[in-house]
């Protein structure tokens, strides 16, 4: 059975990891999905495994004029907006003694305030009972040592959407946070780690999760399915830990 026939979804940061995940099993649900990222090239690979009827944007999330883009060409192409998945974010692991402006500024842009106007924007073309997803994070509850701006930026994205859950309730629109634990994606590498580094890190992680070892972005995107569909309707306001367990111990 498909779950979402008929329906409309953006997924930001939809070129990889959970948002390619997402966008590939909300198409085989029978949605109409627009991706966006900031890579032309990521975006086209992206297009060519999702499949179905998909379209992708290039588009910066930090950027509010680039969201606004994403919400225009999306309802230009599709006529309005369902879903509306807010997957895009950027995490790099400092300590506070080293935590510079640009990097404050970089994650709030991209993790808070893009997410924050993307849902501004796109409020006027999104349907009576869609659904409002945003992607936070266990760092937003555990406290981990050099998270400090990543965990702040995703406990603000939590607290949004808990307002949001009572502020458009008169459009009977679901608004729900999806904490992922340890997830294998590429994020990892884009943190310059060596071999041995990851290994520790991975280690790490992975004797802290009860089920004992990464999630993966498959299992990520059926969770945001089963959110973004009728087989949740009476789910709101929640921030659901998808993380083998990670949060409880």
């Amino acid at each position: 059975m498909n779950r979402l026939d008929g329906k409309v979804a953006l997924i930001t940061g939809g070129n990889s990891g959970i948002g390619l995940a997402t966008a590939r099993v909300f198409v085989q649900h029978g949605a109409k999905v627009a991706i966006t990222g900031r890579r032309e090239k990521a975006l086209d690979e992206a297009m060519k495994l999702i499949g179905g009827n998909a379209i992708s944007i290039l588009a910066d999330a930090s950027k509010i004029s680039d969201n606004k883009k994403a919400i225009e060409q999306t309802v230009e192409a599709f006529g309005n907006i369902d879903i509306l998945f807010l997957n895009a974010g950027i995490a790099k692991f400092v300590p506070i003694s080293s935590i510079s402006e640009e990097h404050f500024d970089e994650h709030f842009n991209t993790n808070v305030k893009g997410p924050f106007f993307t849902i501004k924007e796109a409020l006027p073309y999104m349907n009576n009972g869609s659904t409002i997803i945003t992607n936070t994070s266990v760092a937003g509850r555990k406290g981990y040592v050099g998270t400090s701006v990543y965990a702040a930026s995703k406990a603000a994205l939590r607290s949004l959407s808990r307002v949001l859950a009572n502020e458009l309730a008169e459009k009977n629109i679901r608004t729900m946070s999806i904490a992922p634990g340890p997830v294998t994606t590429d994020i990892f590498s884009k943190m310059k780690l060596s071999n041995e580094e990851f290994d520790i890190m991975e280690r790490q992680f992975i004797n802290q999760v009860p089920l004992g070892r990464f999630g993966s972005c498959d299992e990520i995107a059926e969770t945001v399915l089963f959110m973004a569909s009728d087989a949740a309707s009476y789910i709101n306001g929640i921030e659901l830990n998808v993380d083998g367990g990670m949060s409880q111990i």
